[in-house]
């Protein structure tokens, strides 16, 4: 039993790298599915805008779909057009677009990991490259070949050209090694820029190590057993509304938060250095309802490790 409890714990701590693991092994069978099953280069004029289509929209799909899981999104837009000074607080115009630009780092993750799978395996770019028409490109990729290259290009990524084999093996090599340097190209970049981010944010964080630590188990635990509160009390209030339904009965009183603590334990969660609340809900039960939203906090993002002024 300790042995399970140690593997469970060990997997309960890494649960974002295993997330993300998860989602690119995803990334990896839907991109392979695609170019096995639905993915047929047309082999004509209108090869570079099928191949850009089956790289980009996919990515763009991921994109929408990373905002919409965001939990973050819903509770920056919600009601936004009742009360636009939840998106734009007063004394903080930007806290809108710092918040947006964290949802849309997160949402990014998995759109990167499909063009950086796509690339390595080249079938996309082949087949939309091999459709362009710049005049510069063609005869840096036609350089030293047979004369009717730029005629059949389009044809080499269907293995349907006249030309001999060796040289159209050798553009379909060219073109599959160019993508994956983009590949490449794009998954270095991503991690430099992760790293430099990160080592950025920690370095002007005015919080410690350990703070930040606990601030992330106590972020966790308070979502898991938000949810347990929520399924118990909305059990508790059905349940007492189809008896009182069905018996013809007066309703047992229940308590529950006014529309103003709704209200307020929805707003995006900003943290001020000089008191150590770790959520909304937190500063609610500490100080009440003292409508904080339209008070200039100083805002530190957990995962961004940071304040902003």
């Amino acid at each position: 039993m300790d042995a399970f409890q140690t593997i469970l714990k060990f997997f309960m701590n890494r649960k974002t790298a295993i997330g993300y693991s998860f989602m690119a092994l995803l990334t990896m069978g839907g991109e392979r599915v695609f170019s096995l099953v639905a993915f047929r280069c047309p082999c004509s004029n209108e090869n570079f805008r099928y191949g850009l289509v089956f790289l980009f929209s996919p990515a763009l799909v991921l994109l929408v779909i990373g905002y919409f899981l965001n939990s973050k999104t819903w509770k920056l837009f919600t009601g936004c057009w009742v009360n636009p000074r939840k998106i734009f607080p007063r004394g903080n115009i930007c806290h809108f677009f710092y918040v947006f630009g964290q949802i849309t780092l997160n949402a990014l993750v998995a759109p990167v990991m499909w063009l950086s799978v796509a690339l390595l395996n080249g079938t996309f770019y082949e087949c939309a490259m091999s459709g362009l028409k710049n005049p510069a490109y063609l005869q840096a990729v036609c350089h030293s070949k047979s004369e009717n290259c730029f005629e059949e290009l389009h044809k080499v990524a269907c293995d349907k050209s006249s030309l001999p084999f060796s040289e159209s093996d050798e553009l379909k090599r060219t073109l599959q090694a160019q993508s994956q340097i983009l590949g490449w190209c794009v998954i270095v970049t991503t991690a430099l820029l992760s790293l430099l981010t990160t080592c950025c944010a920690s370095c002007q964080s005015k919080v410690s190590h350990l703070q930040l630590m606990f601030w992330r188990v106590y972020d966790g635990t308070e979502k898991e057993q938000l949810e347990q509160i929520f399924q118990l009390y909305a059990t508790k209030l059905s349940e007492r509304n189809l008896k009182c339904f069905f018996e013809n009965k007066e309703p047992e009183p229940i308590s529950l938060p006014a529309f103003q603590a709704w209200e307020d334990a929805s707003q995006l969660y900003s943290f001020s250095s000089s008191k150590q609340h770790y959520s909304t809900i937190h500063r609610l039960v500490e100080e009440g309802q003292k409508g904080t939203s339209e008070e200039r906090e100083t805002i530190l993002d957990l995962a961004d490790r940071r304040e902003v002024p």
